[in-house]
């Protein structure tokens, strides 16, 4: 009974975020703090599930993790997001402003159709991007410190090198014109999904749900071990894409993590797309100074062979 419950819990989430953002007073869903607040509540809920129904002991919360993940939660939620709305909506809804594009008409479409559209588009982008990052190593090294983790936890979908973070984040959502509460509704939608994807949490939703969205299952196998391993189930939140475009694969992993499991800091993170440029310069550099080494030995040593010489000479 107490497992058939745990299955329910995901579902029963989305069903209580989409009741909230579709008959919620008017003073909350209008106000754009509510989405600052619903969505670190969300994953405050889903970390105290874990201490309840816990998957794997090995993927036990603890103090370097929980402050960590806490790190690259904020960053996200402030850095990140404002880098996305600088740097890619302000620019598209520009854009959209100067070519005269309008679609207003989907403000008059049911509630869940726009949700369902902002969804589809959100995680249809965020599909190819994350598949380009596993088939294309300049991407893959910006994606790389994320599948350094080594174990799964709610919180562990916002950490990454912040290249990452910026690339999944980016969408052509703003083209669209869609009501804001459908908006706020998909992101806490998307969410609850990709919390519960990551989540050290004894829950295996439905057949039905399992088939649109991704569970654990499914997203442990993609942070496997073996790197050819994790060339599947790229959607984040809509493990449906991976179906259609022939890059679903069942199973399931406990041990994750890649390069002999060896957990990254956050600066490590940081600078792993760059490293080994760094250390490529770092070889050269030394190359040289043992080049000018040996030169100075060469110099030194025909000097005092001349110097040698010139004695026996003058004798």
């Amino acid at each position: 009974m107490k497992k058939a419950m745990l299955n329910l819990v995901p579902p029963a989430m989305i069903a209580m975020v989409l009741l909230f953002w579709a008959f919620g007073p008017d003073a909350l869903l209008e106000n754009p703090w509510t989405l600052a607040v619903m969505s670190p509540l969300i994953t405050a809920s889903v970390l105290l599930l874990e201490w309840v129904a816990e998957r794997h002991a090995g993927w036990r919360m603890n103090r370097q993790e929980f402050f960590t993940d806490l790190f690259y939660v904020v960053m996200s939620a402030t850095a990140i997001s404002w880098a996305s709305q600088k740097l890619a909506e302000d620019p598209l809804k520009a854009a959209k402003q100067s070519l005269g594009i309008s679609t207003e008409w989907i403000t008059h479409l049911p509630f869940l159709v726009q949700v369902a559209m902002v969804i589809f588009i959100i995680e249809f982008g965020q599909y190819w991007m994350h598949r380009l990052m596993h088939n294309w190593h300049p991407f893959w090294l910006t994606h790389a410190p994320h599948h350094h983790i080594t174990q799964l936890n709610a919180a562990k979908g916002a950490v990454g090198n912040p290249i990452e973070l910026f690339l999944i984040s980016l969408s052509l959502v703003a083209l669209f014109d869609i009501q804001q509460t459908a908006m706020f509704c998909a992101f806490n939608v998307l969410g609850v999904v990709s919390t519960f994807a990551h989540a050290n949490v004894r829950s295996d939703p439905p057949i039905w749900y399992s088939f649109f969205f991704t569970t654990i299952r499914h997203h442990s196998l993609h942070h496997s071990t073996d790197y050819e391993s994790t060339r599947c189930n790229y959607g984040n939140s809509l493990i449906l894409l991976d179906r259609l475009f022939g890059t679903y694969r069942e199973g399931e992993a406990a041990i994750v993590g890649q390069d002999d499991r060896k957990r990254l800091s956050i600066w490590e993170q940081t600078m792993f797309p760059v490293q080994p440029l760094i250390d490529r310069m770092k070889a050269r550099r030394e190359q040289s100074l043992a080049a000018a080494g040996r030169q100075q030995n060469d110099n030194a040593a025909s000097s005092r062979n001349l110097d040698t010489a010139g004695g026996a000479t003058a004798a």
